[in-house]
């Protein structure tokens, strides 16, 4: 696997939403939904609002590869399922950093139903 570059990293952590677009077992992507997205050092990271019952998740989770789009920035990326209480604490603190103007949806993204579905973007 490779890494993300600063640039990538910059365009895509400060994208307001990123599009993600899981490939399905078939080799097809699913049509791409918006979801927000949070830089931690130099990894990206999603959560699915819906949590484990997200069709976006599952997918994800069933094949750990598709699409992104954000910042200008389009690439095929593996989806890490990330489990670590510390980096999930510092998720937490980005998704307020970020999008504490929406505090209603805010707090879900940090509730522990859907701090289970944290993935890193890994570009592929």
């Amino acid at each position: 696997m490779t890494s993300w570059t600063n640039q990538e990293l910059n365009k895509i952590g400060n994208a307001e939403e990123l599009e993600i677009a899981p490939r399905q077992p078939d080799g097809k992507l699913r049509k791409p939904l918006p979801v927000w997205v949070v830089r931690v050092g130099d990894n990206l990271y999603v959560r699915s609002y819906r949590g484990r019952a997200g069709a976006w998740f599952r997918a994800a989770q069933a094949t750990h590869a598709g699409r992104i789009r954000a910042g200008g920035v389009e690439t095929d990326v593996v989806f890490i399922e990330e489990n670590d209480l510390a980096i999930n604490d510092q998720i937490d603190a980005a998704y307020h950093a970020k999008y504490g103007r929406y505090l209603q949806y805010v707090a879900p993204m940090v509730t522990p139903e859907v701090r289970a579905t944290t993935l890193r973007l890994t570009p592929a």
